[in-house]
């Protein structure tokens, strides 16, 4: 039996909990059609990143699908409908495809090679009408309609991929929210329950940001997950909270993936909870409210707080009480419950005692009148920088540190200021204001730029009076620089006519001190369509827009702040023909001066 002011055994607790759980698990079941959407590979189902998993700035919002390693797998459209758009991204989705469908909801293929051939036509025409190959466009029911197990496109690896595979989306059409397809009804197999690794508790008291959370390791045991060699944690909070780690594996994969739901009881009674079901792309930065952002930044790992901070908006919480957080209010022991389960409805749980004890230290930050308060306009006035935060800035305490740095770049126009650092998250920009400390030229003004923690960032300021000024979202340091220096391009080749016969492709990498604007090929005084898949060189590689011959190849590239440069190679494409192979040549022995035949 778990002493304490209630007593109940731990296996019926679990048992009341699960069941508890699995209830409302069956209830968000119920809100999806089941089976309605097929896989949209025609191989057998399985996932490398599932709905929710924690990445750098967001929630996953899709299930990413093996491809074997390979490319050109045909996808398959997974419902009846049309195309509803069609985009090219550099990073992000690279070639996409959305259908709509007549149930009220979307599907969602990324990361793709190529466009079913109708419209891939039509794609290249419109980005040869607007000369840009990075292009959204919008579709009508009219114009591209699809059945289920239509090939609408070929598998790949472009856009922000890192490996071969077909990202996959469902989401809500009116709402444009994306939805975890698992709880459609996928055919993937999965009676794993998750992994749970370890538990941090938090003082709430205090921000979670000006402390270091009490790590607790976690032991599996055939009646659930113990805290071991503590039979009750005794603390001296008397607000509190806890953060999670855990991962989750599908059935016969070894492939950790995130987890969909945790939830807190003390003494049976939910306290809070998340769940990762329905998440919109305007939300999914507020993940790094749901993690413990300075933990991660400081690469330990992820801890994903089951009650939330103060700062949040999403909806991928629930509280049951007035602030989702553990109140001890005398000193008895109280059991604490965790349960964290996946989409398929297995869960795993701890449970273990808690009790307040008077005496034990606590971190004791004292509380700051100059602090950022999350859900307040925040501004810091120094002599030559400020800064503004909105109310939705911020998701936790924050105590300002400023350090003011005199600079000696040669392109420096101010000082260095520096304003906490990025372990701490910020979600709606900010808006900082800088002094330059010496004159501007007239000729100089709209040739400033304001980098960002040595070059991590450049922004693009905007004058206000005196003063320069720019949105960023992210703390550090900061120093406005005057950039008169024209982007570099790379050479195609040497010679007054480069020959070109024996290439595939042609490369350009630019650099640039305050990064690139624009890139503008012609061949001939046409526009030449280079890729920008990989947001950082610009590709042509050679088809029917350059036949065989001599042609002149001219370059326009312009940086953020006007400065431009323009160059221009001719060059001679023909047939080619790699020379044979050199033969290699036989080894000759040598034979030692009195060597014997044998």
């Amino acid at each position: 039996m778990i002493k304490g002011k209630y007593s109940i055994s731990h296996a019926a607790l679990i048992l009341l909990l699960s069941s508890f759980l699995k209830a409302e698990s069956q209830a968000v079941h119920s809100k999806y059609p089941q089976g309605y959407f097929a896989n949209p590979l025609h191989i057998p189902m399985s996932l490398s990143a599932n709905f929710g998993e924690l990445r750098p700035n967001h929630w996953h919002m899709g299930l990413d699908i093996r491809t074997d390693k390979k490319e050109n797998y045909p996808v398959f459209a997974s419902a009846d409908g049309y195309v509803a758009h069609i985009g090219i991204r550099p990073q992000s989705f690279g070639r996409f495809i959305i259908i709509n469908h007549p149930n009220g909801f979307s599907t969602l293929y990324a990361h793709l090679n190529e466009f079913y051939p109708e419209l891939e036509k039509y794609v290249r025409e419109k980005q040869t009408e607007k000369e840009s190959w990075a292009i959204e466009i919008d579709f009508t029911e009219k114009d591209f309609k699809v059945k289920k197990g239509n090939e609408i496109a070929k598998s790949g690896n472009t856009g922000g991929s890192q490996g071969p595979h077909l990202h996959f989306e469902i989401r809500e059409t009116k709402s444009d929210r994306s939805l975890n397809p698992l709880l459609f009804g996928m055919p993937l197999q999965d009676d794993v329950a998750p992994t749970l690794l370890k538990l941090a508790m938090y003082d709430r008291s205090i921000s979670t940001y000006e402390q270091t959370p009490k790590i607790l390791s976690l032991k599996k045991t055939d009646s659930g997950y113990i805290i071991p060699k503590i039979p009750v944690l005794k603390t001296g909070f008397k607000k509190l909270s806890f953060a999670i780690q855990a991962v989750d594996k599908f059935t016969g994969s070894q492939n950790g993936n995130g987890i969909y739901t945790a939830r807190i009881f003390k003494d049976e009674q939910p306290i809070a909870e998340f769940i990762l079901d329905e998440i919109d792309y305007s939300e999914s930065e507020y993940i790094n409210a749901q993690i413990d952002y300075r933990y991660y930044k400081a690469g330990k790992g992820y801890f994903q707080h089951i009650s939330p901070l103060p700062g949040r908006e999403e909806r991928i919480y629930h509280l049951y009480n007035e602030d989702g957080l553990i109140h001890l209010d005398d000193t008895l022991q109280h059991t604490i419950t965790i349960q964290v389960g996946d989409a398929n409805e297995n869960f795993s749980s701890t449970s273990f005692l808690i009790q307040f004890a008077e005496g034990i230290a606590i971190n004791g930050v004292a509380q700051r009148s100059n602090n950022f308060i999350p859900g307040n306009v925040n501004v810091l006035e120094k002599k030559d920088f400020e800064a503004f935060l909105s109310e939705r800035c911020i998701y936790d305490t924050i105590q300002p540190v400023y350090n003011y740095t005199s600079s000696t770049l040669p392109n420096a126009v101010s000082a260095l200021h520096q304003l906490n650092d990025n372990s701490y998250p910020v979600h709606e920009e900010m808006t900082i204001r800088i002094k330059p400390t010496i004159e501007v030229k007239k000729e100089w003004r709209d040739k400033i730029v304001i980098q960002r923690n040595a070059g991590n960032a450049i922004l693009k300021p905007v004058w206000q009076g005196e003063w320069l000024s720019a949105k960023t979202g992210a703390f550090g340091t900061f120093i406005a620089l005057v950039d008169l220096t024209p982007p570099q391009l790379n050479n195609i080749g040497k010679g007054d006519t480069v020959n070109l016969s024996p290439a595939s492709r042609i490369v350009f990498t630019p650099t640039d001190n305050s990064g690139i604007k624009s890139f503008h090929a012609e061949l001939d005084g046409k526009w030449l369509m280079f890729t920008n898949d990989k947001a950082r060189s610009w590709i042509y590689k050679f088809d029917e827009q350059c036949p065989y011959g001599v042609h002149e190849l001219k370059v326009r590239v312009e940086d953020i702040v006007g400065n431009v440069t323009v160059r221009s190679w001719w060059f001679k494409k023909y047939p080619y023909t790699p020379p044979p192979p050199k033969k290699k040549k036989k080894a000759t022995s040598k034979k030692k001066p009195g060597a014997k035949k044998k």
